[in-house]
């Protein structure tokens, strides 16, 4: 007796690890900071300012700890719209003249050092899934649906300073 395959195309259960970052949330968040930080008693008659441009938020101030202060009430803000601060990655401030400046980037897609390091968290986990790294993101393949479920909650509950996101899941 012979078997008799059938057309359908035979798919192994897959997923994207990705970090992406919502920027239009981070602009919202920047407008919301620069309302707060009209209201705010501290910051009367002080040159402060959060400015957003092309995915980086520039704040400007007159000292040192303002920007501190800043930088709490912007994560507070990223917070507010549902943006992760694990992504924020501050600059150090520099000074001009009597204003001092400080840049705020977002960490987006996955790097070859950090991507790696997943890989190696996943194959230490010992489960029986297959891990490619594609440019800013990785593939995630196994024969069981519960194997991706588990690589899943092991990169959420892994603190690696960074979010990710999970898409493209393939059953």
């Amino acid at each position: 007796m012979r078997a008799v395959l059938s057309n359908e195309e035979f798919t192994v259960p897959s997923f994207d690890i990705v970090s992406e970052i919502n920027m239009e949330e981070v602009r919202n968040a920047t407008e919301n900071a620069s309302r707060e930080l009209s209201t705010r008693f501290d910051f009367r008659g002080i040159e402060a300012s959060f400015d957003y441009k092309e995915k980086t938020v520039v704040m400007k101030a007159e000292a040192e700890f303002q920007l501190q202060q800043m930088e709490s009430m912007f994560r507070t803000a990223c917070s507010k719209r549902n943006v992760d601060t694990s992504s924020i990655d501050v600059k150090p401030f520099d000074a001009h003249g009597k204003t001092y400046r400080q840049t705020i980037a977002f960490k987006e897609g996955i790097e070859q050092p950090m991507a790696k390091k997943i890989v190696k968290l996943i194959k230490d986990a010992k489960l029986k899934v297959q891990t490619a790294i594609q440019g800013e993101e990785l593939r995630v393949t196994g024969k069981k649906r519960d194997d991706l479920q588990q690589v899943m909650a092991l990169v959420k509950s892994s603190d690696l300073g960074q979010p990710f996101q999970f898409k493209n899941f393939r059953d």
